[in-house]
């Protein structure tokens, strides 16, 4: 017991002082009036000893003396560390529980926006660029390739070909320029022209009520002459009128339509009125046929260049 007591001793008295300490920061009058001279301990210790004895605590003078000194030299009194970088992590350590999580969602923020930017935008584009390489350097040369054979092989005229050899060349310079529209107009041209040559029909004049057989013009340019046309439609295999398109002569525009006025020389024409005029039929309705590997029908009755499709 008396080395335990030994023991409890020093912190007692500790306590005791910092007890003092704390009586004098808080007695204002003491504080203020007492401490302004050092030549006044003494009745500040008889002071603090009045008020520990009317708490009935009896404290020693050097505890007191201890106190009043502390005091001074301000012991027992927190002082916060100056601002610095070691003060600044301290503080940052301490506060984690606050901005740790706004800092994990920031992170998961950055993270998602960096994986959507990389999915959504970086690999569509560079798949795009991958895909646009690929047909500019394979895809399209190889089509006009294909699409050039297959129109030598059903072409029965030279025009098909040379206008076909014209295409390729253009589609391929594009694509090896980097311009794959100007390649796949080439590549459209040039299917186009091969469906004209897979085309069959035959151009009939038209003979029912309601669509006149034959129309004439006088041209504002010349109004001494007179321009003769015959009504036509093309006719399929299947025995339906084919959308053609054509260009009026008169305006210049092009449109796609099932029937129209295919310029005739006055003898044509006066040779369908007679076969009319006999018995209110053309019976010799067939003016022209399109053949397979041929881009114009071949007449059988002499046609002019030029036809109207409003009338």
């Amino acid at each position: 017991m008396p080395a335990e007591s030994a023991r409890k001793a020093p912190l007692d008295e500790l306590m005791m002082a910092m007890d003092v300490v704390d009586t004098l920061r808080h007695d204002e009058r003491i504080a203020l009036k007492e401490l302004d001279a050092d030549a006044r301990d003494a009745a500040m210790i008889t002071r603090l000893r009045e008020i520990y004895e009317s708490q009935g605590i009896e404290v020693s003078d050097r505890i007191l003396q201890e106190g009043v000194e502390s005091l001074k030299q301000n012991r027992f009194v927190y002082a916060p560390p100056a601002a610095g970088f070691q003060r600044t992590l301290a503080m940052l350590y301490v506060t984690r529980a606050r901005w740790g999580k706004w800092l994990l969602i920031a992170l998961v923020l950055l993270v998602a926006a960096g994986l959507a930017w990389r999915f959504l935008v970086v690999q569509p584009r560079e798949r795009a660029a991958e895909a646009l390489r690929i047909e500019l350097t394979q895809t399209l040369p190889a089509d006009l390739a294909a699409l050039a054979g297959r129109i030598s092989e059903v072409a029965e005229t030279d025009v098909p070909l040379e206008r076909a050899q014209t295409l390729v060349a253009r589609g391929q310079a594009a694509a090896a320029d980097g311009n794959a529209d100007a390649a796949r107009s080439a590549l459209a041209d040039l299917r186009a022209l091969e469906a004209r040559l897979l085309e069959t029909f035959e151009v009939r004049i038209v003979s029912r009520p309601g669509v006149p057989t034959g129309v004439t013009r006088i041209p504002d340019a010349n109004r001494a002459a007179r321009n003769t046309y015959l009504v036509v439609e093309a006719i399929g295999p299947d025995g339906t009128a084919l959308p053609r398109e054509i260009t009026s002569e008169e305006t210049g525009e092009t449109s796609t339509v099932t029937l129209w006025a295919q310029r005739v020389p006055q003898s044509t024409f006066d040779a369908v009125r007679r076969d009319k005029e006999a018995d209110g039929i053309v019976q010799d309705a067939l003016l022209g046929t399109k053949v397979r590997g041929r881009l114009e029908p071949t007449w059988r009755a002499a046609v002019e260049q030029g036809a109207i499709t409003q009338w």
